[in-house]
């Protein structure tokens, strides 16, 4: 990970608006100027409107001629900008609060969205964000608007990882769908009887594309721990003591077949996989955003 965006994964920062701004500011401009300009929106898109310029547009798509004319800035946008809502769903149980090297799942999961969301402001998409465990649904409804990006980080700064996944009561709306929609969703998929993955089918349509984020901690997936150990689980608080040198083959089998098993089913349902550490670089994400983003604008 960048030694720069590390520096900001701090809970006096990630846990605030202006610190959650500033680093998916850093992350998303750091990988817009790097390699992967190319793939800055509407360059190459054919022309379909303008609209006015907001802080944070890509400063590549005013339309000089415009401000000629009008004294006003205006962006040229692209039929790919318009046609696009994201919807983030984040599993806000209190298993998202596993930590390795002072950064925890769900603090890692707030920066992606954070980050996801700025891209996607960028792109003129429609943005909105569901956080969801078993004491509460929040809710900020897709939109495209000025305010609706500080709006978004208010709801995200705020939201707390507690108790467990919610069950099918109440989660009804959510399968609610109009138009073309990306939906987000990041969870560790840590549940009680498959309740996370008939919430995750329910959301997949044939107009939609649905990517699921599973993250996880590198040490969750490789058991690099030696010695003794008790381990306990975050929200049953339920208590295991394990020798790690004597369980680590077997439990990195299981934890590899669960992966594969997870990566398959939801392939089978045509619903796009990634397997996400909170070691790995944020680049990668936004570039698989990227990539479904425009399929889906075909």
């Amino acid at each position: 990970m960048n030694p720069q965006i590390r520096s900001l994964l701090k809970p006096e920062v990630i846990n605030t608006v202006n610190g959650l701004e500033l680093i998916a500011r850093v992350i998303v401009e750091g990988f817009m100027s790097g390699s992967n300009k190319s793939q800055a929106v509407g360059a190459g898109q054919e022309f379909s409107q303008y609209r006015s310029y907001e802080p944070g547009d890509d400063l590549r798509m005013l339309d000089w001629k415009m401000y000629a004319r009008s004294g006003r800035y205006y962006i040229r946008q692209a039929d790919i900008e318009t046609n696009i809502t994201v919807k983030f769903m984040l599993d806000a149980s209190h298993s998202m609060m596993y930590t390795e090297d002072g950064l925890s799942k769900f603090q890692y999961a707030k920066v992606m969205i954070a980050a996801l969301a700025y891209l996607a402001r960028r792109q003129s998409d429609a943005f909105g964000l569901f956080t969801i465990n078993e004491k509460n649904i929040q809710e900020v409804h897709p939109r495209f608007e000025q305010q609706q990006f500080m709006r978004f980080l208010h709801a995200l700064a705020a939201v707390k990882s507690e108790s467990t996944w919610r069950k099918s009561n109440g989660l009804e709306h959510l399968y609610d769908h109009h138009g073309k929609e990306m939906i987000i969703f990041i969870t560790d998929l840590y549940d009680d009887d498959n309740d996370l993955l008939q919430f995750i089918a329910r959301l997949k349509t044939i107009r939609n594309e649905v990517i699921v984020f599973h993250l996880l901690g590198r040490q969750e997936v490789s058991f690099d721990f030696t010695g003794s150990f008790t381990f306990e689980d975050l929200e049953t608080g339920a208590r295991t003591k394990v020798e790690t040198t004597a369980q680590q083959k077997q439990y990195t089998e299981r934890m590899q077949q669960w992966i594969k098993q997870s990566r398959n089913w939801m392939l089978g349902k045509q619903i796009s996989y990634e397997l996400v550490t909170i070691n790995d670089p944020f680049e990668t994400t936004l570039r698989n955003f990227l990539k479904i983003r425009k399929s889906l604008a075909r």
